[in-house]
């Protein structure tokens, strides 16, 4: 294993891994906040967290086509060997 003997070096690591974890509490927040925010949407409107946790995403990522070029070859897929169909 690797020794740190120079007080400096290992000062500065004790910073980093303090801006790493409070990197981490700010993350842990945000997560909470949205999984608040999913499930009042969810008990408000009625609608499924699952659903509502993929719509946030793919506005997150505006790849609305990817997903939905995805799926169709998924369902295309799933009917030729689920149904037999071609």
């Amino acid at each position: 294993m690797t020794q740190i003997s120079s007080p400096s070096d290992r000062q500065k690591i004790k910073k980093l891994l303090s801006e790493v974890s409070d990197s981490m509490t700010r993350i842990a927040a945000e997560r909470d906040l949205i999984k608040e925010t999913i499930k009042e949407m969810s008990d408000e409107f009625k609608l499924p967290k699952r659903t509502l946790n993929k719509m946030a995403k793919v506005y997150y990522k505006q790849n609305f086509h990817v997903e939905q070029a995805d799926h169709e070859e998924f369902e295309a897929l799933y009917t030729t060997i689920v149904d037999g169909s071609t």
